[in-house]
């Protein structure tokens, strides 16, 4: 996704980036006014507005960040889309209390936001009448500021995955059942608004509709991450890791080990020198090699400087993580510092397959 993002910059080690998408937003925004007859003027108020505003998003998102870094857990980075920004945290915190608290963190920012601008207001003698909070003018700035941040509150913390409020909902269940459990009930719960919301959205709102299905593809997705989290509990890499992978020598020009690779009908190859495994690669990786004029080269040389691997004593659920992170779709596995392995995307989804079939005969 950062091809498609922008850097905007970075705090606490956590980056930030601004998605191509979200300046759709903005130029929407400017046709808005324009359409509206207003003029240049307007048209910026309401961008910086909207600018503004996201920052806020930036702030609540930061908020979940650094909360989740002080329980342990790290951030990915923080992109910002049309319909608001999301913290790629490296997982949500295992004990109950600990995902209560990460999750409640983005809308205390945004409530300490508005209760900031309210005692500003008040103090200035700048707060407006309820009737006027849907101007954007200039004198109303602030009071909008104000109020929006009280909505963004508000609306992250309905009762739905993947809101804020569907991780409250859940961590709270979590006291009294396990996590899965916990998630389906919030998830279903979550579905139901997202109906709701759809039906709601066809005779008032359009933007209700894009919301509802926005929660309900969410909370089903956080059901097949529970789902496959309990799947693959209490196994290592070890446990599931291939070991009997084709061979290509080190020394072989990557022409020929493309010939090779597709000879064999494989799509991962250990590469070895000598009789020992150095590293893995794809039949993906050697084509893009042999595009890019690589062809004469051996494989040693791309190959192998590039292997990025886990012990096979890692935690899977770990280990896939790590996985689902890397745009090779494939990682080697490594112990004493020799690759002995290697896991794959499709490989782990055949393996999370499996654990299902064997989980629901034994229940």
């Amino acid at each position: 996704m950062k091809q498609w993002s922008l850097y905007a910059g970075s705090f606490a080690g956590i980056k930030v980036f601004i998605h191509w998408s979200f300046w759709i937003i903005i130029a929407w925004i400017f046709m808005l006014h324009f359409q509206m007859g207003h003029g240049w003027a307007e048209g910026v108020n309401g961008a910086v507005f909207v600018l503004a505003l996201f920052g806020c998003v930036v702030l609540h998102e930061f908020g979940h960040a650094l909360t989740a870094k002080s329980y342990g857990v790290p951030t990915r980075n923080i992109t910002l889309y049309p319909i608001g920004g999301i913290a790629s945290l490296e997982k949500m915190p295992d004990k109950p209390g600990q995902e209560l608290a990460v999750a409640l963190a983005g809308p205390a920012v945004n409530v300490v936001i508005a209760g900031g601008l309210y005692l500003w207001l008040k103090s200035s003698g700048g707060l407006m009448p309820l009737s006027e909070m849907d101007h954007m003018g200039g004198g109303n700035f602030w009071f909008n500021l104000m109020a929006a941040n009280v909505i963004l509150a508000g609306f992250n913390l309905i009762p739905a995955f993947p809101m804020d409020g569907g991780r409250v909902l859940r961590a709270l269940l979590a006291y009294r059942m396990d996590k899965l459990k916990a998630t389906n009930i919030a998830a279903r719960i979550g579905q139901l608004l997202a109906i709701v919301f759809v039906f709601l959205g066809f005779f008032t709102n359009f933007w209700l509709v894009f919301i509802g299905f926005f929660i309900y593809l969410g909370a089903g997705g956080e059901v097949a991450y529970e789902r496959q989290k309990a799947s693959l509990k209490g196994l290592l890499v070890r446990d599931v890791m291939l070991t009997k992978l084709p061979v290509l020598s080190a020394d072989a020009a990557i022409s020929e080990a493309v010939k090779d690779a597709i000879a064999s009908q494989e799509r991962l190859f250990f590469v070895g020198i000598d009789g020992q495994i150095q590293g893995v690669t794809s039949f993906n990786e050697l084509l893009e090699a042999h595009k890019n004029s690589a062809s004469e080269r051996s494989i040693g040389e791309i190959i192998i400087p590039h292997v990025e691997g886990v012990s096979e004593h890692t935690d899977l659920n770990t280990a896939v993580r790590k996985l689902m992170g890397n745009p090779k779709k494939y990682i080697a596995v490594t112990h004493g510092g020799q690759v002995t392995g290697a896991i794959s995307q499709k490989h782990i989804e055949d393996v999370i397959s499996i654990q299902d079939q064997i989980n629901k005969k034994a229940s």
